[in-house]
């Protein structure tokens, strides 16, 4: 039976990619790489991948018949029963591979009928027929290998580009038979770069300025004034808050407070500052080692002590320990190196070249850790657990000014720390904490780059400065892709957590690279990066989209079109208080709870600990902005989880995105909203009882542009039939302002503010509102 299977894997890979990564031109056989030549990384690699290596792949305890095809000189060696090769390079015929795949025998012919995986069709198997012919040349995979500055390729429309990225994605472009959009109209186009730089829609103030200026640097002039805000520092948070799996409570049953948020402020600073990812990386990592280490050095440690946390009675410490510790290795190779290498906490990894050894040789960086797997008395709970640090209020004041301290107790943050002695890491049989193996040292991934070429030192600050190295194929590659995704909804490559063999493939490598290295080669500037990006021709592009362009690329990978998609959950609320004027624009500080449904916090808790019942807040703590919404990991805040925001359980390095009837009830129903509508009613209505006016105001301020001629038609249409209704039941009016703890404003008519509200309410309802287009 194993004999039987032997070749499953290959073949039944080649049967399933080939057809998506190849195509015929003219009867001639094309590869994804873009040359007529079959290309091993970008052709064969992912079929191999994607449905042999389980088989016959890293995983020495899984592989059949002793036969290793992500390895050349196994794949060309004679196979176990001696009778061949799998590949023989030149030669097809003599290829076992080859010869399965042709086979029309169901008892030989791979895949086998009991795979289900279906036969490959002429085109696949002329592939890879091809790819042998040519040599069945291996490649080392495409991610693990060092970046180089390609050259910047000429393009037929040279008066399109505005920087070097439009010339990588015009030839991509060009290839496909595309064309570029027009430049999206300046409404559209500020509305789409403010939301991306600061997280807030453009005043009307901004939005008329712009609209004035008729000079060649207008756009770049709005891009600078966006930059230097300090809300550019907040919008490019909350990213690496998911990355980081910030939350407000340890998780768990019990799920008491915790005071993390001085990181989070710490964070909004850095990227205020314009702190270069390399050095980023490396206080995140191992600030607290660096040479004469100080408190904000350490602070920035809290990025890795962010995970949830135990306080329940009768858990073994040292399980919760080793728990603990490998969300830290997961935290640190999905969010920095893009890589699945959980899959090697039990075994070898199945797709990648990473061995269970390589896994715990990494885990060891952070198993020296002072931290415990359970702290003491469940009763003595604290708001952060060892290694903590603490800030005074004169450190707030100095060297720590950034942190918004609303009162002067002590504050405490938990930290990175190791301890004096080395504690031994084992590789842990079938990963349970209480299966101790071999003992083994702290090393870097070899398959990504050696480590101890680089002569580092084995703990925290050697990785640190292994990550940050611009010999790391990885490290600037994956923040490129994730800033990348943050702009245009996707990635150059698509799977934003998998560089690995399993991962997506990039749709433009060389752009990529391109990125990569010049982002090192200029200091790893974010600010510098970014404004690239937005400047481009590519992202200034109108979202409008053709049938022809929709069904030639539906999901816009050869970005013929301007980003169009919604806004993320924490943005849809900033959107909603910043127009109506409610925004309360405090930067940093603890986590605030806003309105929220009655019961939820009770119907999931253990009935212990300050967290036990909801307490909402007052005041001008109701109008924060989304990303200091208090998150209770078991029970996050339902509107933004509706909206796709992270549970923040677990390291999230890419939201997804999902249209619900949920979506649209939280805009009709949702306090904020309706409080929002009710406040620039009474506000617009209180200074004028010009109808058309205020719709057109309102409109300009919510939508961010000027209506037109039948819209605002429409919504006076809709605006007269409430106002007739409310005129006929007063009651009504004050029932429908009654929302909300905002005072209301006192000269405001209530029927001709209700009516509005209505209006506003549905502008708040549209499409257009909560996308970037």
């Amino acid at each position: 039976m194993k004999k039987k299977f032997l070749y499953l894997g290959v073949l039944s890979g080649a049967v399933a990619f080939l057809a998506v990564s190849c195509f015929k031109k003219n009867g001639v056989l094309q590869s994804q790489s873009g040359s007529e030549a079959v290309s091993y990384n970008f052709d064969i690699r992912p079929i191999l991948s994607d449905k042999c290596f389980a088989c016959h792949g890293p995983d020495s305890k899984k592989r059949e018949a002793g036969l290793r095809l992500d390895l050349a000189e196994s794949a060309y060696a004679k196979l176990k029963d001696g009778k061949g090769v799998a590949i023989f390079p030149g030669k097809p015929e003599q290829s076992e591979v080859y010869r399965r795949i042709t086979s029309a025998d169901p008892s030989y012919q791979m895949p086998t009928p009991e795979s289900h995986l279906g036969l490959l069709n002429e085109n696949e198997i002329g592939l890879v027929k091809k790819w042998i012919e040519e040599g069945a040349k291996y490649e080392r995979h495409w991610a693990f290998t060092t970046p180089v500055l390609p050259a910047v390729p000429e393009v037929s429309k040279e008066d399109w580009p505005k920087n070097e990225i439009d010339n990588f994605v015009l030839r991509k472009m060009e290839g496909a038979g595309l064309a570029p959009n027009d430049e999206a109209a300046k409404s559209y186009l500020l509305k789409r770069v403010a939301l991306d730089l600061t997280g807030l829609p453009p005043t009307v103030e901004m939005q008329k300025q712009f609209e004035a200026d008729k000079s060649d640097k207008a756009y770049e002039k709005v891009v600078d004034q966006l930059l230097a805000q300090k809300t550019y520092g907040e919008k490019m948070a909350v990213h690496w808050l998911d990355v980081a799996r910030y939350a407000d409570s340890y998780g768990y049953q019990d799920d008491e407070v915790r005071t993390q948020w001085p990181w989070r402020d710490w964070l909004i600073n850095a990227f205020n500052k314009n702190m270069k990812y390399d050095q980023f990386l490396m206080w995140q990592i191992a600030g607290d080692m660096l040479p004469n280490a100080n408190k904000e050095q350490i602070l920035a440690t809290a990025f890795f002590r962010n995970h949830k946390y135990t306080e329940e009675g009768g858990v073994i410490p040292e399980e919760y320990r080793i728990e603990y510790n490998i969300d830290k290795t997961k935290t640190f190779s999905t969010g920095v190196l893009g890589l699945t290498v959980e899959c090697a906490q039990c075994h070898d990894h199945k797709y990648d070249p990473i061995s269970q050894e390589d896994y715990y040789r990494m885990f060891a960086f952070f198993n020296n850790s002072k931290e415990l797997g359970f702290e003491g008395d469940i009763s003595q709970t604290k708001p952060a657990k060892n290694p903590i640090m603490t800030i005074s209020d004169e450190e707030a004041k100095t060297l720590l000014s950034f942190i918004n301290r609303p009162d002067t107790s002590r504050l405490m943050v938990s930290v990175l720390g190791d301890l004096d002695t080395l504690r031994p890491t084992h590789i842990l049989n079938r990963g349970s904490y209480d299966a101790p193996g071999r003992v083994v040292t702290a090393s870097a991934l070899p398959a990504v780059m050696r480590f101890d070429t680089l002569k580092l030192p084995q703990n925290r600050l050697g990785l640190a400065k292994w990550t940050t190295s611009k010999s790391n194929p990885l490290t600037a590659r994956v923040f490129i892709n994730q800033i990348w995704q943050e702009f245009f909804g996707r990635g150059i490559v698509k799977s934003t957590g998998d560089f690995g063999m399993q991962g997506d493939l990039p749709t433009n490598p060389a752009l990529l690279d391109w990125l990569a290295v010049d982002f090192m080669n200029h200091g790893w500037d974010i600010k510098r990066l970014v404004k690239q990006i937005v400047t481009s021709a590519t992202y200034r592009q109108s979202a409008k989209v053709t049938d022809e362009k929709l069904k030639a690329d539906p999901e816009n990978i050869y970005l013929s079109r301007g980003p169009r998609y919604r806004l993320p959950a924490e943005l849809v609320r900033d959107m909603v208080l910043s127009t109506s004027g409610l925004l309360n624009p405090k930067i940093g500080g603890p986590s605030v709870k806003p309105y929220q449904p009655k019961g939820l916090w009770e119907a999931a808790t253990s009935g212990r600990g300050t967290l036990r019942t909801y307490q909402q807040d007052k005041g001008d703590a109701l109008y924060r902005r989304g990303m200091y919404t208090f998150i209770k990991l078991t029970v996050p805040p339902p509107s933004m989880i509706i909206f796709d925001a992270s549970n923040r359980d677990h390291c999230e390095v890419k939201r997804s995105k999902t249209n619900t009837p949920l979506q649209a009830l939280v805009m009709l129903n949702d306090p904020t909203v309706l409080e929002a509508s009710r406040v620039l009613a009474e506000r617009l209505v209180a200074k004028s009882t010009d109808i058309e006016g205020n719709i057109r105001s309102s409109f300009q301020a919510i939508v961010c542009r000027q209506p037109t001629d039948k819209e605002v038609e429409l919504l006076k249409k809709y605006y007269n039939e409430e106002a007739s209704m409310f005129s006929k039941q007063k009651d009504n009016a004050a029932k429908v302002l009654n929302v909300g703890e905002f005072p209301h404003e006192a000269k405001a008519d209530k029927v001709r503010a209700a009516a509005l509200m209505r209006v506003i309410n549905t502008l708040y309802n549209m499409e257009e509102t909560i996308t970037k287009s």
